[in-house]
């Protein structure tokens, strides 16, 4: 009974945050919760029946157990793929770094029960698994929340299109960015007459703008190019929403806006979009199954610092309220 006033309660909070804003961060969080009470009041049903508790726990425990093994090593073989294909950078070092922090908690933990004489490295061990319990509470969070906001966005349609830029190589657009003007096309083709807009600048070792390689690309691809706005000054996420909503609103043009980039950036950019008080929603395109989870990684930790005090003060307390309690008892 109370698992079910909480599943209910929980469900309500996130379907009303949902329906009054989805690009919210706290509606992850919710999200999580009340998935967990809901599997919480559906396992209830079980009470009464053993064989069918037993075999629950047993798949959970099996699955949950070899996905803890695994994962450490999966992260670490994505960390070397991404080193070969990407280069030696630190955004592309974070798939590594996590697999390797995670053998490192693993064999803290193994430590503090093997030398059990040792209270203090217990006390290390537990507040390492505190705050390492609530980074996965809140990566999963945000994982399954940004799956949900890709699904719920990925049919909308809409009277003008932002293409992200990200990048070139010389004056040639890259198979990343490629991805996301197939997917502006394709939107198109079931919203007749949007305008595209290609936003991006022209960086360093660019030999062209953003903008001009990307809607060179659209009209090769058959876009009208009376249907293509150039805006080609921005060079950060921020500038690219910013500097094409202008365009459009000098344009006189009111109608829905969307966004598009990469499937792993797109909740973080509806975020900013509401941070910048831009309506409009953001869907993403395909990108190559070994980038994801590195890049997935970097858009979490961009995520924390956004919410730095709050996550700085859940950490700190996490972290060393073990040691306090274990000072205390002393």
């Amino acid at each position: 009974m109370t698992s079910g006033l909480f599943a209910i309660a929980s469900v309500l909070v996130f379907v009303v945050r949902f329906a009054r804003e989805p690009r919210r961060v706290g509606n992850a969080v919710w999200f999580l919760v009340a998935l967990f009470f809901t599997g919480l009041w559906l396992l209830s049903f079980f009470n009464h029946v053993e064989w069918a508790q037993i075999a629950i726990i047993a798949v959970v425990v099996i699955i949950g157990g070899l996905g803890a093994l695994a994962l450490p090593w999966a992260l670490i073989a994505n960390g070397v793929v991404m080193l070969r294909r990407e280069g030696r950078r630190l955004a592309n070092l974070l798939s590594l770094l996590a697999g390797l922090g995670l053998l490192a908690v693993f064999a803290l933990a193994v430590s503090s029960l093997v030398f059990d004489d040792q209270p203090l490295l217990r006390v290390a061990a537990m507040a390492v698994l505190f705050v390492t319990g609530y980074l996965a509470f809140l990566f999963t969070a945000l994982l399954l929340y940004s799956i949900l906001y890709s699904r719920v966005t990925r049919r909308a349609r809409a009277g003008a299109v932002v293409v992200l830029g990200s990048g070139l190589q010389g004056d040639r657009v890259p198979p990343l960015l490629a991805s996301r003007l197939d997917r502006a096309v394709q939107v198109q083709q079931r919203s007749p007459g949007a305008l595209l807009v290609v936003s991006g600048g022209q960086g360093a070792d660019e030999l062209t703008s953003e903008a001009d390689a990307m809607a060179r690309y659209l009209i090769d691809a058959g876009v009208p190019a009376e249907q293509i706005v150039l805006e080609d000054r921005a060079t950060t996420t921020n500038e690219n929403l910013r500097f094409s909503v202008a365009l459009l609103e000098q344009r006189g043009f009111s109608g829905p806006i969307l966004a598009v980039t990469n499937n792993y950036h797109v909740f973080r950019t509806a975020v900013l979009a509401r941070q910048l008080g831009l309506r409009l929603n953001v869907i993403g395109a395909k990108t190559a199954s070994y980038f994801v989870p590195s890049a997935f990684l970097r858009e979490f930790v961009a995520l924390l610092l956004e919410y730095r005090k709050t996550n700085a003060a859940a950490l700190l307390f996490l972290g060393v309220g073990p040691f306090l309690l274990f000072l205390s008892a002393q």
